[in-house]
């Protein structure tokens, strides 16, 4: 079942964030809380998520950024895709980044950005085969 995160699955969704990088389980406090309040109320936050014997198993997080170029054309940018070791190699990604794709287009987007950290060919050929091209464009981080 692919569809958006419900708020009372925070834990599930943290704990499939450890397989991201060396991304550790939070502490559950009320800095958190508040963090997820704020995204879970946000309009333009959007958390995408696979789910499979009632486990989330894939996600990716779209946001949709209002914007004053491009006709005024919002853009989305989408962060945070995962899945699950086990669930690898059977579509799931594949799935969040499609229905992440629809949302945009539902927003009127004129383009999505997608950034990764990965220089392993394997991951960057499932971007591309899910339609991003490496091409168009130049990417600078600054990490603060």
């Amino acid at each position: 079942m692919i569809r958006e995160i419900n708020d009372s699955e925070l834990s599930s969704l943290l704990e499939l964030y450890t397989e991201l990088g060396d991304n550790d389980m939070p502490k559950k406090d009320e800095s958190l809380n508040f963090i997820w309040g704020s995204i879970i109320s946000n309009k333009n936050y959007h958390i995408v998520v696979a789910k499979e014997n009632n486990k989330i198993v894939s996600t990716c997080t779209v946001i949709i950024i209002p914007n004053l170029t491009h006709n005024q054309r919002p853009y989305a940018l989408i962060e945070n895709v995962v899945t699950s070791k086990e669930y690898r190699k059977k579509g799931y990604g594949t799935a969040v980044l499609n229905y992440a794709k629809d949302i945009a287009i539902k927003e009127n987007c004129y383009k999505i950005m997608l950034l990764t950290g990965s220089k392993r060919e394997s991951t960057l050929n499932f971007y591309k085969k899910a339609g991003y091209n490496c091409n168009d464009k130049t990417a600078f981080i600054m990490w603060l």
